[in-house]
C-alpha cells in the first residue's frame, strides 16, 4: 500500500502540492468563522437530573438565576435615599432588557438577605436567556452597559454563571493567541537545532500549518451539526501544531538519512514513505483511537474534543503521507539547503550514539536501572490517592476578574446567596399543605440557611413559614423551591446536601427535580465516572488490536499499556500535587481546587494517545531491524540509536507547544498543558530511554510472541510491508555500503 503511495506521489508530486495549497487557501476561508459558531461550557451531561431541572426552570419559571450584579452605595448605606432611587431605576432598566428575565432586587422586595451584612452592598438577581453562547455574549454586553459607576451615586459588579462564562470565552481566545505566539517561534528554533538546516527546519512547519488551518476548519463545519466547546480550539491548534511537526520531523529525518546514504531522491522517498510513513499512518491510528473514547462522554466539551482531535489527527496524517514526500520529490537534496554553522558535513545521518550506548547499558542491568525509575514514577503518582474531582467555577479565572471578586464578597458579605442555591422544581400541581412541609423538611437539613417557595419562606425545619413567599415560583401546573445555604458552593458539604435534598420524600404522587450548581458537579461526576470504564475499555482494546497488527506480537501491546499506565499515573499525580494540592500556586498564579474532572479525561486521553505515538516511533524502528535477522538486544540498542534523537526532538517540539498553555489565566487550561507537556517528556525519555529497553532485556524472544492461530493471522492480515531496498547508513570513517537486499519477512520469529 505505501509502496503504491510513494509511486503515486512521485509520478503527481507537483499536482499534489497544486492541490494542497489550493485546500489550504478554501481551509482558511471555511475556519475564519469557526469562533462565531462555537459555544461555550459543555460540562454537564444533558440527560442529568440537573439538566432537566433547568430545562423546566428555563420554560415554565423563566430560568435559573445567572446575572448577579453586586451593588455597592458610594456612602456605604445602600438604604439611604439616594442610593435606593439610583438602585430602584438601574432595577427599572435591567427589567426593559429583553435578554433578561426574572430580575429580582433588594430596594423592590427589600429582602434582607440581598442586603451585605454592613448593609453597605445589595443583589440585583436576574437570568440571562438564550444558550450558554448567548448568555455568554448577552452577559458581556449587558456587563458594558451597566457596570461600573451609575448615577453618581453606586459601583456595580457582575457576577454569577453568565458573566463567569463571558469572561471565560474572551480568556480562552486571548491565551490561545498568546500560546502560539510563543510556541511557534520556539518550535522554529527547536527545529533549526534538530536539522541544522533552514529548509529542513521549515518543512515540518508547513504541514503544522496545513494541521491547524484544517482543525479550524473541521471546527467550523462540525459546528455546523453538533455542538462544539468553545476550549476545543486550544486543543486542536496544539495537536494539530504537535503532530504536524512530529510527523514531519520523522519523515524529513528518514528522507536525508536515505540520501546521505547514497540513495537516489526517488528511491529515498520510496524508501522513506514505506518506513516512515507506515510508522506515521499507525501513529496516527493509535492517537485517533485514544481520542475517539470521548465520543462516549455525554458532555460535548469531551464529544467535541474527540471528534476535533480524530479530525486533526487524520489531517496531519494525510498532510503527511501526500504533501510531505511531494515536498521531498521537488526539492531533492536541496533539502539541506540552508545548512547552519553547527551542522555537521557529510551525509545525514539519523543515529544518535548517546541513545544506542544508554540502551546497551540498560540492557545489562535491566533490573538495576529500571527499578529507580520506576520508583521516582511511583513517588510521583502516589498523590493520586487523595485526588478529588470538580467542575469549572469562577475560581479558575484570575483574582482580578470581575465575576470571581463578585462571587468572593458574595460569600463573605452575605448570608447565604442565590449563586450557590438549589433549584428545585415540580412539573405539576401540588397542594399548599404537603408544599409547605415539603419545604419545611429541606429547611431542616444541615447548612440550609431558608428555604422559598411560591407560599412561603422557611428556615430551621419548622412547620410554619418564616416570612411572605414568592409568588413568581408558583404556577397552577408547576412549583419552584430554592433551597439557599451557607456551604462553600462545590464542597464535599455542599455535595452530601445535594444527596439528602433527593433523598427528601416530595409531595405524593409528584416528582422533584434538583438542580443547581452542587447538583451539576453530582451528575457531571457521576455520569463521567459511569462511563469511564467503556471509554478505558475502548482506548485499551482498540490499541492493542493496532499494537498487535504493527508488529505480530500480543506481548508488546501488553508491555506498551502497562509502561503508559504507569507514566500516565505519575503524570496525574503530579498535577494533582500541583493544581489541587496547591504546590506551585502561587509561582504559576492559581487557586488550587479539585481536579477538573472532564479536562482531567481529556488530558488522560491525549497524553495516552501520543504516549502510543513515541511508542510507535521507537517499536517500529526495532521491528524492523529484528525481521532482517537481528538479535532482540541489537535490533533495541540500533532502534534506539536511530529514532532516539527524533523521539526526543520530537518530545520536546510537542512539549513546547502545549507548555506554551502554562501562559494561560485560566487555572484548568494550566492543568491541561504542562500536564500534556510533562506526560510528553516522561514518555519519550524516561519510558523510551530507560523502562522499554529493560522490558526488553528481561522479555528477551518472548517480546515477539504471539499463538500460532494470531500468528498466522497477523501474516495474512497485519502490515509488514518494508518497502524497497534501503541504503544503509555507514559508520564514520567507513566506505559507502551498498543497497541491502529487498526487505523479507523473518520466517524465525517466535
Amino acid at each position: 500500500m505505501f509502496e503504491r503511495l510513494a509511486e503515486l506521489v512521485i509520478r503527481r508530486a507537483r499536482l499534489i502540492l497544486a492541490v494542497a495549497v489550493a485546500a489550504v487557501v478554501l481551509m482558511t476561508v471555511v475556519g475564519a468563522g469557526a469562533f462565531d459558531k462555537l459555544l461555550g461550557g459543555g460540562f454537564d451531561d444533558p440527560a442529568s437530573e440537573s439538566s432537566r431541572a433547568a430545562e423546566v426552570i428555563d420554560e415554565r419559571f423563566g430560568g435559573e438565576t445567572n446575572l448577579i450584579l453586586l451593588v455597592r452605595a458610594s456612602d456605604g448605606d445602600v438604604d439611604a435615599s439616594g442610593a435606593r432611587r439610583s438602585g430602584e431605576a438601574l432595577v427599572a432598566e435591567l427589567k426593559e432588557e429583553k435578554r433578561l428575565t426574572n430580575v429580582v432586587s433588594y430596594w423592590e422586595t427589600d429582602n434582607p438577605l440581598l442586603r451585605s451584612r454592613d448593609g453597605s452592598e445589595a443583589m440585583v438577581l436576574a437570568h440571562v436567556t438564550g444558550d450558554e453562547t448567548q448568555q455568554r455574549l448577552s452577559a458581556k454586553e449587558l456587563l458594558e452597559t451597566y457596570t461600573g459607576t451609575y448615577d453618581g451615586t453606586l459601583t456595580v459588579q457582575a457576577g454569577g454563571g453568565a458573566a463567569v462564562g463571558g469572561e471565560l470565552s474572551t480568556q480562552v481566545v486571548d491565551d490561545l493567541i498568546l500560546a502560539e505566539a510563543i510556541a511557534i517561534p520556539l518550535t522554529l528554533i527547536l527545529l533549526l537545532f534538530v536539522f541544522g538546516s533552514v529548509v529542513a527546519a521549515l518543512l515540518p512547519l508547513v504541514i503544522a500549518i496545513i494541521a491547524v488551518v484544517g482543525s479550524l476548519a473541521q471546527l467550523s463545519l462540525l459546528a455546523d451539526v453538533t455542538d462544539v466547546a468553545d476550549t476545543a480550539t486550544n486543543l486542536t491548534t496544539a495537536l494539530g501544531l504537535g503532530l504536524g511537526i512530529d510527523y514531519a520531523l520523522l519523515m524529513v529525518s528518514r528522507f536525508r538519512e536515505q540520501l546521505g546514504a547514497g540513495a537516489s531522491v526517488e528511491d529515498a522517498v520510496r524508501r522513506t514513505v514505506s518506513t516512515a510513513g507506515r510508522t506515521v499512518a499507525f501513529s496516527a491510528a493509535t492517537v485517533a483511537a485514544a481520542l475517539g473514547a470521548l465520543l462516549v462522554f455525554p458532555q460535548y466539551f469531551l464529544r467535541s474534543c474527540g471528534f476535533a482531535g480524530v479530525g486533526v489527527v487524520a489531517i496531519a496524517a494525510v498532510s503527511t503521507l501526500f504533501v510531505m514526500p511531494a515536498l521531498l520529490v521537488v526539492l531533492g537534496h536541496r533539502v539541506n539547503g540552508g545548512r547552519l554553522p553547527w551542522a555537521k558535513r557529510g551525509h545525514a545521518d539519523a543515529r544518535a550514539p548517546m541513545w544506542g550506548r544508554l540502551a546497551r547499558t540498560v540492557m545489562r542491568r535491566p533490573a538495576l536501572t529500571a527499578l529507580p525509575v520506576l520508583a521516582v514514577l511511583v513517588v510521583a503518582a502516589s498523590p493520586l490517592l487523595g485526588i478529588t474531582f470538580g467542575i469549572p467555577d469562577e475560581r479558575v479565572l484570575p483574582e482580578d476578574a470581575g465575576s470571581r471578586q463578585v462571587s468572593t464578597a458574595l460569600r463573605g458579605n452575605f448570608d447565604g446567596t442565590e449563586e450557590a442555591a438549589l433549584h428545585i422544581v415540580i412539573d405539576q400541581a401540588v397542594q399548599r399543605g404537603p408544599l409547605a412541609s415539603y419545604a419545611s423538611t429541606l429547611s431542616g437539613l444541615g447548612g440550609v440557611v431558608r428555604v422559598e417557595t411560591s407560599t412561603g419562606t422557611y428556615s430551621g425545619g419548622k412547620s410554619g413559614a418564616d416570612g411572605a413567599g414568592n409568588p413568581a415560583l408558583g404556577r397552577d401546573d408547576a412549583q419552584r423551591i430554592t433551597v439557599v445555604s451557607s456551604l462553600t458552593p462545590r464542597s464535599e458539604a455542599a455535595q452530601t446536601l445535594v444527596e439528602e435534598t433527593r433523598a427528601v420524600t416530595p409531595p405524593g404522587g409528584t416528582l422533584a427535580l434538583v438542580g443547581g450548581s452542587d447538583a451539576q458537579l453530582v451528575d457531571s461526576r457521576e455520569s463521567i465516572g459511569d462511563r469511564l470504564p467503556l471509554a478505558l475499555a475502548l482506548i485499551v482494546l482498540t490499541t492493542f488490536a493496532l499494537l498487535f497488527l504493527f508488529t505480530g506480537s500480543v506481548v508488546q501491546p501488553l508491555r506498551a499499556l502497562v509502561l503508559n499506565v504507569i507514566s500516565l499515573a505519575a503524570t496525574l499525580g503530579v498535577m494533582t500535587w500541583i493544581f489541587q494540592d496547591g504546590n506551585l500556586s502561587s509561582l504559576l498564579g492559581f487557586t488550587p481546587q479539585p481536579m477538573e474532572m472532564a479536562m482531567t479525561v481529556l488530558m488522560f486521553c491525549i497524553a495516552f494517545g501520543l504516549s502510543m505515538d513515541y511508542e510507535v516511533f521507537v517499536t517500529s524502528r526495532i521491528k524492523e531491524l529484528h525481521d532482517l535477522g537481528k538479535d532482540n538486544e541489537t535490533a533495541v540498542a540500533d532502534g534506539l540509536g536511530h529514532t532516539g534523537r527524533i523521539v526526543s526532538a520530537a518530545a520536546f517540539l510537542l512539549a513546547v507547544s502545549f507548555f506554551a498553555f502554562g501562559t494561560s489565566q485560566i487555572s484548568f487550561m494550566q492543568m491541561f498543558g504542562l500536564g500534556s507537556g510533562l506526560a510528553i517528556l516522561i514518555d519519550a525519555l524516561a519510558v523510551r530511554g530507560v523502562l522499554v529497553p529493560a522490558a526488553m532485556r528481561l522479555l528477551g524472544r518472548s517480546a515477539w510472541y504471539a499463538p500460532p492461530f494470531l500468528r498466522r493471522f497477523h501474516d495474512r492480515f497485519g502490515l509488514d510491508e518494508g518497502g524497497p531496498a534501503t541504503a544503509t547508513v555507514p559508520a564514520a570513517g567507513q566506505p559507502q555500503a551498498q543497497a541491502q537486499p529487498p526487505y523479507v519477512k523473518d520466517s524465525t520469529r517466535v
